[in-house]
């Protein structure tokens, strides 16, 4: 039986029981949950690196929001919230829409 030992979403019991598999999970405390939340960032970050076409990159960015999702969740906030905060820092200090790449600022 392969061990996974990791963050599953929601539904993926249900999934691997409809096919007649067994299976083994448990319920994480808050604190694990978050690590184990870290850890599923950049499992889907690499994916999103490594993905070859614009629907690859936008199904894993999907994934990172779901991922945020959980984080602002976990932290007692909201999706809603993170964008408020989101907006608040772009009209301080921009987004990233005009692609400046800082090279060097002399001391």
């Amino acid at each position: 039986m392969p061990v996974y030992n990791k963050l599953v979403r929601d539904n993926i019991p249900q999934i691997i029981q409809a096919t007649g598999k067994s299976f083994e999970t448990r319920i994480l405390e808050n604190e694990e949950y978050i690590n184990e939340l870290k850890k599923k960032s950049f499992e889907e970050l690499d994916e999103y690196m490594t993905a070859e076409t614009n629907a690859e990159a936008i199904e894993e960015l999907a994934d990172l929001m779901e991922i945020i999702k959980a984080f602002a969740e976990a932290h007692g906030s909201s999706l809603a919230e993170v964008e408020k905060i989101r907006r608040e820092k772009a009209e301080k200090r921009g987004g990233f829409e005009e692609k400046i790449f800082l090279v060097q600022v002399e001391d």
